[in-house]
């Protein structure tokens, strides 16, 4: 079971949700200030740490060796959270998903094979640790599946090109996804927040 925190939108009785999932070595409290960025009264958020401690963080596979028994593992478990959710009255057609870095590579996991349509799938500064199994794999819902998905040009933890590519293989294949660049490192900018935001706000009507 993953530990999650729930803050509630300051609009009572909004059924509107995002799950949040850090980075590598982040936690949850990295990501405390995600409701006063986005300001969206009517979201709530669900915070989430990544199963594996890390260095005083945690992480939601193994980095440096085989990264697939931890992904279909984080995997199994983001989408009994998912299912909790939809058992405490948030609908996934109005509930979103978004992840920095291993969190982007989870969002595109659960986003591609979560069996159930969802509002949104935003990742940022991620890639697909195996795209031919995600595609293979995908949900009978995943090519409605609405991404966006973000990354820095002058990145030196995960190469922009190799994301890139992926994102026009995935593309190819029919899956729905806005590519926005920016210049930046590995990390969240302003203007991303905005473009965020924006995509967020339309996924949920």
């Amino acid at each position: 079971m993953l530990h999650s925190q729930l803050v509630p939108a300051q609009q009572k009785d909004s059924k509107r949700l995002m799950l949040v999932m850090h980075g590598l070595g982040d936690s949850m409290e990295g990501y405390r200030v995600v409701p006063d960025l986005l300001q969206v009264p009517d979201m709530s958020y669900l915070l989430v740490n990544a199963p594996d401690h890390y260095f005083g963080g945690y992480s939601w596979y193994d980095y440096e060796g085989n990264a697939g028994p931890g992904v279909e593992r984080s995997r199994g478990l983001l989408f009994e959270l998912l299912d909790a959710q939809r058992d405490a009255g948030f609908p996934s057609e109005q509930t979103i998903i978004f992840g920095f870095s291993q969190g982007c590579l989870m969002t595109l996991e659960v986003g591609a094979k979560y069996p159930h349509k969802l509002a949104a799938c935003i990742g940022v500064s991620g890639y697909s640790h195996d795209p031919e199994a995600l595609l293979s794999d995908r949900s009978a819902v995943a090519n409605d599946q609405r991404f966006l998905l973000t990354h820095g040009i002058y990145d030196p933890v995960v190469p922009f090109d190799r994301t890139k590519q992926q994102v026009e293989k995935f593309r190819a294949a029919g899956m729905q996804i806005e590519f926005q660049e920016y210049p930046k490192d590995h990390t969240i900018i302003e203007p991303e927040w905005r473009k965020i935001r924006e995509f967020m706000v339309e996924g949920v009507g």
